[in-house]
């Protein structure tokens, strides 16, 4: 039997879009992003997680927002001057939508096959089930997340 950790699905080849939090950029599959908004009001939902910022009315549907700067753990930020939000599609329906509240969205980059590396092994203390991978884009490393995970796992 063998004692290696199951992994994540890899990243795959194909284009991404990359947005920054902070110093950092991360990118997702262009395929889960159905759109990019300005930041707008959000209405806060009581009882929630404290990353969970609240609901939107997007065209007559009420959308959850999630601040990724509070999900990943990072210093709380004023909304910047380009923050904006992703709305992004989740598995498991057409109907099955959230929005993403970031810094900055970068760019669309291709990511070839010898663009992407393995998620690196930070040993067994640190969860690393957000990141499908790593890729090398014009000098500098993108972590490739699983916005399902990102958006759906516990805590």
């Amino acid at each position: 039997m063998s004692t290696e950790p199951i992994s994540n699905t890899a990243a795959m080849p194909g284009k991404y879009l990359t947005f920054r939090l902070g110093q950092e950029y991360y990118s997702l599959p262009v395929l889960k992003v159905r759109e990019i908004m300005r930041l707008c009001p959000i209405t806060a939902v009581p009882r929630m997680p404290s990353y969970l910022r609240g609901v939107i009315n997007l065209r007559g549907k009420i959308v959850a927002v999630v601040d990724l700067r509070s999900r990943f753990q990072l210093p709380p930020q004023e909304d910047a001057e380009r923050a904006c939000i992703i709305v992004v599609q989740l598995a498991g329906g057409s109907k099955s939508v959230m929005g993403v509240i970031v810094d900055a969205v970068e760019d669309v980059s291709p990511f070839s096959a010898a663009d992407i590396e393995p998620t690196p092994d930070f040993g067994p203390m640190l969860d690393t089930q957000f990141i499908l991978g790593m890729a090398k884009s014009k000098g500098t490393v993108k972590a490739i997340l699983d916005i399902d995970q990102v958006l759906l796992a516990e805590g």
